[in-house]
């Protein structure tokens, strides 16, 4: 299979670090700035919510060439890359006046995350340790899930004291600092790539693959799945806003989502050893749907409001905590363990499409009269889709041949 096979707690921990930092300064910054940038540049919901779209939508596309170069051993040169890129790019976003400028930025920041975050990561973990690639995501996740608990107040302290502008130039160094040196010197005696792109290790051919029923069920699942996990964090800050939530409960919720998340990947790492794994897949997706339930139920004022989207975020965090380790491991375990990086690479122009249309929809959607709740709605039902197409891609490939 390659150079290294043993696991190797310190390189995940260093990688966990980087997907910390990663998922922080990129992606869960952007729901701060959200509002600064309309004030800022005169612009509306929907025009500051199509950048990240377009972001998401650049990192989609990037996919399977990413997962492609990682699958052919360059997984060092990928990530560094991604890191110095992603440093550049913030520092770049912190002095954007215009519309053109901010999304020439948000694509550059896609390219980014294309390179430096779970996808990339989960992929290179499942090639260095194919007999405990599951062990190692979750251990990412444990640290990775804490981005937003460490980095939303951690943001929203360096915006009230430097600017947001300033922020983000500090957000730049941690990539060129932290980020890039770890992936450089972590990620080195990549496995040897397979002899062929084409086929795996087993002799068997990705193409079959890319047309069976499991792949495409779990496409659908991942897809619909991560454009309801994307667009509600892009919004978050505005959405409990919306809800006249006082501002300390506005930061601190979407803040302790990152606990949560890390709580629930840990009940998974329990539950896993001592349930039905394929079971515990299943079930972990119904929290997405139930926890958009709670928040649609949740009263504008009166004492329950709190308790209410508190009960939303302890849900939802549970939920997409799990659901990252369960979208992460999916294609390994319903389609095909070899070509991993491969199988969710080609799923990126589709993917992309879903995850950018989502937050810039989710934006054109709101309204001053009735605010997040149509696009509210839609996210449910969406993620009620995923369920369903996961439960199938299951019996497809789990029924006996």
């Amino acid at each position: 299979m390659g150079k290294v096979k043993l696991y190797d707690p310190r390189l995940v921990w260093r990688l966990s670090l980087t997907q910390l930092i990663s998922w922080g300064s990129i992606f869960y910054m952007f729901s701060l700035v959200l509002e600064p940038l309309e004030r800022d540049l005169g612009l509306s919901r929907a025009q500051v919510s199509l950048a990240f779209s377009l972001g998401l939508l650049a990192e989609g596309l990037l996919a399977y060439p990413v997962g492609r170069w990682i699958d052919r051993g360059h997984e060092r040169v990928v990530m560094t890359v991604g890191s110095i890129l992603a440093g550049i790019c913030l520092a770049l976003h912190s002095q954007v006046t215009s519309l053109a400028a901010l999304y020439a930025v948000w694509m550059g920041l896609g390219a980014a995350m294309a390179a430096v975050l779970y996808s990339p990561a989960f992929a290179l973990v499942t090639r260095r340790f194919p007999f405990d690639f599951r062990r190692a995501i979750i251990t990412l996740t444990f640290l990775g899930g804490l981005a937003s608990t460490v980095f939303i107040p951690l943001t929203a302290w360096l915006m009230s004291v430097l600017g947001w502008r300033e922020a983000l130039r500090v957000l730049a160094l941690l990539h060129l600092l932290v980020c890039a040196p770890l992936h450089w010197f972590t990620l080195r005696l990549a496995p040897k790539p397979l002899a062929h792109p084409s086929v795996a290790a087993g002799g068997v051919s990705v193409r079959p693959l890319l047309r069976s029923a499991p792949f495409l069920l779990i496409g659908v699942f991942t897809m619909v799945m991560m454009s309801v996990t994307v667009a509600i964090p892009a919004h978050m800050v505005s959405l409990l806003r919306e809800n006249d939530l006082p501002e300390s409960w506005v930061i601190a919720l979407p803040a302790a989502i990152g606990v949560v998340q890390v709580v629930g990947r840990l009940l998974l790492y329990y539950f896993e050893h001592y349930g039905d794994l394929h079971l515990v897949n299943r079930l972990v997706p119904l929290l997405i749907p139930l926890g958009l339930l709670v928040l649609l139920s949740a009263p504008h004022t009166g004492s329950w409001q709190v308790v209410v989207v508190g009960l939303f975020v302890a849900i939802y965090g549970l939920g997409n905590g799990m659901l990252t380790i369960v979208k992460g491991t999916a294609m390994a375990q319903y389609v095909s363990r070899e070509h991993v990086a491969t199988l969710n690479g080609a799923l990126g122009v589709p993917l992309a499409l879903a995850r950018a249309s989502a937050p810039v929809l989710l934006g054109v959607m709101w309204s001053p009269q009735v605010g997040y709740g149509h696009g509210l709605w839609l996210l449910l039902g969406l993620s009620v889709v995923g369920v369903l197409a996961l439960v199938l891609a299951q019996r497809q490939s789990l029924e006996p041949k």
